[in-house]
């Protein structure tokens, strides 16, 4: 009998890769989930694909669908991973990359990038768009704990607070950019609000390539991690120098966080939602809790993509989906913490 926690990983990367087959083949053209497996046993195996099989269907799958599906995983396991490392580190249930302002700080980059573009000064938009977010990332969280914990002592009551008047103050700065970006601001518009279209393979591959590897990092750290919940002296004294392990984590997860945005926009409380529903299931031990929350995160924002993309008459940004389901879950945590501090 396999351990639980085991069980329950085995369980939720069986569940994501279902959900990418049952995905690859939903929206205006439907194809069932064995042509999608045949299209792409075929397409790996590198022979040709049956005569049965409808000539459009290889290029809808490859070329359109596979694409978006895989980097709304990704980008969805990333900002899960990103969110447990923050709540990890800061010890605050309200934390992630969208409440503590990490979000708009990277899109105000990734936005500076883009209306660079449009002005006509050229940049290589895949180099300096996600160049620009992480940038933005680091210098809002840098801000943000400057504005928190001036005395160098950080409380958790305003942090989140900090967080959110930094946003508020690049929410204007992104206002200004739309502002200069004139007859193309509906481009940026759309791209604020989070979503996946026109993805392509240069995007899966960008943000696998530091995503994955940034998992590993973090799954580095993770017994660091568990013993860093314990406080910092007592971290000190069990041999985890906590402030070198904090900087390189905020920064990784900060990059993680980057470069989703630079990729889809702001697209908020996947960092909030995941890590707390699995909390419940594996406990603490971020050993487990990092990996599943990846997984976890994957299969949220890949169903909240397939319900605009295929379901919903007309597509809806996928920020405002997630932002209507995590906004109540947002409140509910804040009055926990609340009747907890009681």
């Amino acid at each position: 009998m396999l351990p639980k926690p085991l069980l329950i990983l085995i369980l939720l990367g069986l569940f994501l890769a279902a959900a990418i087959i049952l995905a690859t083949g939903m929206g205006f053209l439907v194809i069932t989930p064995l042509e999608v497996l045949h299209i792409l046993g075929a397409k790996v195996s590198g022979t040709a694909v049956g005569a049965e099989i409808n000539s459009a269907f290889p290029f809808v799958i490859m070329d359109v669908r596979l694409p978006r599906i895989l980097t709304a995983a990704i980008v969805g396991g990333g900002l899960a991973v990103a969110g447990a490392v923050f709540q990890a580190i800061l010890l605050n249930p309200l934390a992630d990359p969208y409440t503590l302002g990490v979000s708009s700080g990277a899109a105000f980059g990734a936005s500076l990038a883009l209306v660079l573009g449009i002005l006509g000064i050229t940049v290589p938009v895949l180099v300096s768009v996600p160049l620009f977010a992480f940038l933005g990332a680091i210098a809002t969280l840098a801000a943000v704990f400057a504005l928190a914990a001036p005395d160098g002592r950080l409380s958790s009551n305003t942090l989140i607070l900090s967080g959110v008047i930094v946003a508020a103050i690049l929410s204007a700065g992104i206002g200004f950019i739309k502002y200069l970006a004139d007859e193309q601001v509906g481009v940026i518009i759309f791209w604020l609000m989070g979503s996946f279209v026109g993805r392509t393979w240069s995007d899966v591959a960008l943000t696998a390539i530091f995503v994955l590897p940034g998992l590993l990092v973090m799954l580095y750290f993770g017994r660091d991690l568990n013993i860093m919940a314990l406080g910092g002296r007592t971290a000190d004294t069990l041999g985890v120098d906590s402030r070198r392990v904090k900087k390189i984590l905020l920064v990784g997860a900060s990059l993680i966080t980057a470069i989703c945005v630079s990729v889809s926009g702001i697209i908020g409380f996947v960092g909030l939602i995941v890590p707390h529903l699995l909390r419940l299931l594996l406990g603490p031990d971020n050993r487990l809790l990092l990996p599943a929350c990846f997984l976890g995160g994957a299969i949220l924002l890949l169903t909240a993509d397939t319900i605009t993309r295929a379901w919903l008459p007309s597509e809806l940004p996928i920020g405002v989906l997630t932002a209507l389901i995590g906004g109540p879950f947002f409140c509910y945590i804040f009055r926990k913490k609340q009747l907890g501090q009681r």
